[in-house]
């Protein structure tokens, strides 16, 4: 009897042949690269450093394209939204020290949103690990160590022959539910030695599912099934396991209202009879979903935001569904269910029966009416117009990516992303700079569509040296900068606050000649005149830059009645 652990693969006599006798001239940097076409990846990117260039030199033998940023946190962020639109794990390749550090931020953006970016970083050569003080170059005591609370996991390499493994498993990690960042690291020395091993051809490190529990589904399902008043709060585990079409149905059976978070955007069609939409941060949505006899939660923690920033007490029972299980009943009692998001929904829906329930569309027409007469209480004009504006220019379909700034502010709540995995911001761990670099990165992943990234003026400098980048690579992205001067949204904190502002106020450049001195196309505009400026910018080839001078407001909070 032949049992399947039994089973090898034999190599034919032509690859045996090719693996005693590898091309020469090859190093450590030859395995990575190799490994990573081998796992199925594409294209890369990063910034090269010193410890680093075995692996850049490798590039050049390569078939990987390369996307090379000219700050290491902005190619993680590059990293981060190729890898939120392909569902793959982008690889990042970075230097030692002030290079890997660099990327620190956008790894714990890519952590926080589960983003599934691969970050391999060289090291110092082997003679100087292990905590010492031998004076290399970039020289930490322990550079893993600043990563460890940031990435889903680390994995050292001290020998050429472990790369393959070590990038195979770090790969496997970072695709595994939830999705997240690794990293991987492998000193200077490992990736210059030539290498005698054979070209790396043949690697599985596809990940496993993560299926419900059938007990757990069945409770759930009967539940649901008896509800009076379901309602389903749908998170970014919706989008990340492409599950809006089941979570569609599920709502559609059920005849209950769904509520999507600001990681959740496009998880559920905006103008459906029974889309709450993404009104979180509003007293009203609080209390409806309060008042949910059974809350179905899906792919979502239930954290700051997405609680009205935890002022969110549900009386009905609540259903979870949550692939980091660290996230499951973390702020909430719930009947917790550790699965994929697609999965799960999937079970509920073969067991889940029709459910009838004529009031939901109407009771979900109430709860927007009472919304927009809160919003239309403060005159916001301006910001309604201007979101808008920016909705109408946007193709549907095309992606957006939106910095820390006011205007995104209102896109987490306002704005229809007229589709699935089309929306992304940096909400999940919060740091600005995030906008620009990731509507590169999404450029890259489709470059069919116009991409439009959204920043302030305050995070737009954080990026403006990628510029260069967009130029460079010809990428068709158009940035709106809105610029009022200052950090928008900490002055009205800090004037809420203390009564003044303090440390907000920024002296500038002029955007648009700045744009121009890298060669890219730019245009002023005005909130009148922005549908048809952007409209047309977008239209154009490669990238190009909107300014738009304008004072915009925060809707006022609920949280703090």
């Amino acid at each position: 009897m032949t049992h399947d652990h039994d089973l090898v693969l034999r190599p034919t006599a032509a690859q045996t042949e090719a693996a005693l006798t590898p091309p020469p001239g090859r190093n450590g940097g030859d395995l990575v690269v190799e490994t990573l076409a081998g796992l199925g990846a594409t294209t890369v990117f990063g910034l090269p450093g010193q410890h680093a260039l075995g692996m850049f030199d490798a590039l050049r033998r390569s078939d990987l394209r390369y996307v090379g940023l000219r700050v290491e946190n902005n190619a993680g962020f590059a990293a981060d939204a190729y890898g939120r639109i392909t569902g793959e794990a982008a690889p990042l390749l970075l230097s030692t020290g002030p290079g890997a550090l660099t990327s620190l931020a956008a790894l714990q953006e890519a952590a926080s949103a589960s983003a599934p970016v691969l970050a391999i970083s060289s090291q110092i050569p082997t003679p100087g690990l292990g905590g010492g003080r031998h004076g290399y170059l970039h020289e930490l005591p322990d550079q893993a160590a600043s990563f460890r609370g940031v990435v889903k996991s680390v994995h050292t390499v001290r020998t050429q022959s472990q790369i393959p493994s070590a990038i195979a498993e770090a790969w496997r990690s970072a695709l595994t539910v939830p999705h997240g960042p690794v990293w991987v690291e492998i000193p200077q020395d490992v990736l210059l030695a030539e290498t005698t091993l054979p070209v790396v051809t043949a690697l599985d490190a596809s990940p496993d599912a993560l299926v419900p529990r059938p007990e757990l589904t069945a409770v759930a399902a009967e539940l649901l099934a008896t509800a009076s008043r379901p309602a389903i709060i749908a998170g970014g585990g919706v989008v990340r396991a492409d599950a809006s079409g089941k979570l569609l149905a599920l709502a559609e059976r059920l005849n209950a209202p769904v509520v999507t978070t600001f990681g959740g955007k496009g998880a559920f069609p905006w103008e459906h009879p029974l889309s709450l939409r993404s009104w979180l941060e509003d007293r009203h949505t609080t209390d409806f979903l309060e008042d949910a006899d059974v809350l179905l939660v899906v792919g979502s923690g239930l954290g700051e935001l997405s609680s009205n920033y935890h002022t969110f007490a549900p009386r009905g029972r609540v259903i979870q569904i949550e692939a980091d299980l660290g996230k499951l009943e973390s702020n909430h009692p719930a009947l917790g269910i550790h699965a994929d998001a697609r999965l799960a929904l999937q079970a509920l829906l073969e067991t889940v029966p029709e459910r009838a329930d004529e009031t939901a569309p109407e009771r979900v027409r109430t709860l927007l009416s009472r919304v927009e007469e809160r919003i239309a209480a403060q005159e916001l004009t301006l910001e309604q117009e201007v979101l808008a504006s920016v909705r109408r220019a946007l193709p549907a379909g095309s992606p957006s990516s939106w910095d820390m700034t006011i205007l995104a502010y209102w896109a987490w709540s306002a704005f229809d992303p007229r589709g699935a995995n089309t929306m992304h911001s940096a909400q999940g761990a919060g740091g600005l700079g995030y906008g620009f670099p990731a509507a590169l990165g999404a450029a890259v992943a489709d470059p069919t569509r116009p991409v439009l990234a959204v920043s302030g003026d305050g995070g737009a400098l954080y990026s403006i040296a990628e510029l260069a980048t967009a130029r460079q690579y010809d990428l068709k992205v158009t940035w709106l900068i809105v610029d009022d001067g200052g950090y928008g949204i900490l002055r009205e904190y800090m004037t809420d606050a203390f009564g003044e502002a303090t440390a907000t106020e920024l002296t500038r450049p002029d955007y648009v000649a700045l744009a121009e001195s890298f060669g890219v196309p730019a245009i002023r505009t005005t909130p009148e005149s922005l549908e048809t400026d952007l409209a047309e910018a977008l239209a154009e080839p490669g990238p190009s830059v909107v300014v738009l001078p304008a004072l915009l407001r925060m809707f006022a909070p609920t949280h703090l009645d």
